[in-house]
């Protein structure tokens, strides 16, 4: 294929869509007093919001390359978008944790606490386990991010992919 269109811009481009929708909803969820909150519903908003750029993403390819992308295309621009989009995540936490909200850390920790309480732990464990979380906060904070998006981005791209994926030789 000889004037292939390129990916770079469309996975910069709903990159950026992709992490300000994705600091937007983390700002509601601040502003609902909900940021403490992991629940089901919020996880599957963000698995939503995830899945919609990747197919927004993909689809866009696959209609500037006139018709036709691979399933590693595919694959390619789904996770360059989601990570764009972590990073950016990951970035507006680093300034939410700082700035906006200093004591999220330790609201952390001590929801951490109750919740050790409640599973049994000992005052030992709770106390090694509390200092192990204000050790690496902010790397297990930051790392779970990345690690964790570009799994979820991989998965869903792979899938996205093999449902959109058409090739010339399919053609023929």
């Amino acid at each position: 294929m000889e004037n292939q269109a390129s990916s770079k811009s469309i996975i910069l481009n709903y990159g950026l869509y992709y992490g300000v929708v994705s600091v937007i909803f983390s700002l509601i969820m601040y502003a609902l007093g909900q940021h403490l909150e992991q629940g089901i519903a919020t996880s599957l908003i963000g698995f939503v919001i995830m899945i919609a750029f990747i197919v927004l993403a993909t689809k866009k390819f696959k209609f500037d390359n006139g018709g036709f992308m691979s399933w590693g295309q595919g694959v390619k621009i789904g996770i360059g978008v989601v990570l764009i989009g972590v990073i950016i995540s990951a970035i507006y936490t680093y300034l939410f944790t700082s700035f906006i909200e200093p004591e999220f850390k330790n609201q952390i920790i001590e929801k951490s606490i109750v919740q050790w309480q409640d599973a049994g732990m000992s005052q030992d464990q709770i106390d090694i386990s509390k200092q192990m979380t204000e050790d690496y906060f902010y790397l297990s904070l930051f790392g779970g991010m990345v690690i964790g998006g570009l799994v979820l981005g991989f998965i869903f791209s792979a899938i996205t992919s093999a449902i959109m994926k058409h090739s010339e030789e399919e053609t023929y």
